[in-house]
């Protein structure tokens, strides 16, 4: 008979007792090194880094978390619903850039997307000690839930805060009224005078501040600026804005979408029409995504630093979480990118 073979023993979990045996220091410096205490000199983070690469060792995270009371985790979240979140670029690129920086940092990201209904749901899981802060992407004026919570645990938002939180927000932005008064002013350099516009949602900064910007480039050409219908940044909304426009009779020869999904949606209508771009029409727009690239012909638009902005939110959060002081409003740089539709 066969004696019964025994279990192989288990590998054994490298521990801070061990990695400080082969740094040759003690086991409290083993903790400073891990949980990035400055309270170290160079020659023992050396040691202790060379040791936790050797042995394979893996800090144990429930530790760090307890030790530093704070939960490791930020919160996403996308005060829309789910169809609308799938469907736009822009907020895939920001979610990268969110992502890209807390690779680097133990942080673990946390996608809530939480439309209006689930406002007040969301923001109590928030505050109930969950996470560490929030990053609020795609808000609008009557999210008070959101604006609320800086009260609570640290917040930024992407784009301006329009309620009366706002003004004292921490956000990353663009200038959209001056990227939207470029794009028109480019219409107007090539000799459009009946200009229109799609705006986006009348309860969101970006939509009413790239409205503005369409203003001051046609108030400035002494243009008329009524020729307006409004949509809500998809393709569907920009196509029923442009049958409105085109049903009033009025002539138009320069269109200015404030998001490239609504011109996507306009441009069918245009050509269902008989409509040509450029020939009877300019068309400029707000996004070098997929829908501005992919349009024929591609459109001239505002590109912003999508996932630049995703990374600066991260970083300027964690700062706030650490407590470090920083600034509330940081504004990144766009790039006009000009083809052939105008």
């Amino acid at each position: 008979m066969v004696p019964p073979t025994s279990p192989r023993p288990a590998a054994t979990q490298p521990t801070l007792e061990m990695v400080a045996a082969v740094a040759g220091v003690s086991r409290s410096t083993v903790s400073r090194v891990v949980n990035d205490s400055p309270n170290v000199t160079a020659e023992a983070v050396a040691a202790v880094t060379a040791a936790i690469e050797k042995l394979g060792y893996v800090p144990n995270r429930a530790a760090r978390i307890l030790a530093s009371r704070r939960t490791l985790s930020i919160a996403l979240v996308i005060p829309e619903n789910t169809a609308k979140f799938f469907a736009d670029p822009y907020l895939a690129a920001v979610i990268q850039g969110v992502a890209l920086h807390l690779s680097s940092t133990d942080y673990t990201l946390s996608l809530l997307i939480a439309p209006e209904k689930d406002a007040e749901k969301t923001r109590r899981y928030l505050t109930a000690g969950n996470v560490d802060g929030a990053i609020i992407l795609s808000h609008h004026s009557d999210d008070y839930a959101y604006t609320r919570l800086s009260q609570s645990i640290p917040v930024v938002f992407g784009g301006r805060p329009m309620s009366e939180e706002g003004p004292g927000a921490t956000y990353v932005d663009v200038d959209n009224v001056d990227a939207a008064r470029e794009m028109t002013a480019h219409l107007i350099d090539h000799g459009r005078t009946r200009i229109a516009t799609i705006a986006g949602p009348r309860n969101m900064s970006a939509g009413i501040d790239r409205l503005q910007g369409w203003r001051n480039a046609l108030a400035d050409a002494g243009l008329e600026s009524d020729r307006i219908e409004y949509g809500d940044f998809t393709p569907a909304s920009g196509a029923l804005a442009m049958r409105k426009l085109l049903d009033r009779g009025e002539p138009i020869d320069g269109l200015f979408a404030a998001s490239a999904q609504m011109a996507s949606g306009a441009v069918g209508v245009l050509r269902e029409h008989g409509l040509e771009i450029p020939r009877d029409i300019g068309v400029v727009t707000f996004d070098d995504d997929y829908f501005a690239q992919s349009s024929h012909p591609p459109l001239t638009t505002v590109a912003q630093p999508t996932i630049e902005v995703g990374v600066r939110m991260a970083q300027v959060l964690l700062s706030a979480i650490d407590g470090e002081p920083g600034e509330k409003i940081t504004m990144l740089p766009v790039a006009i990118i000009e083809r052939d539709s105008a």
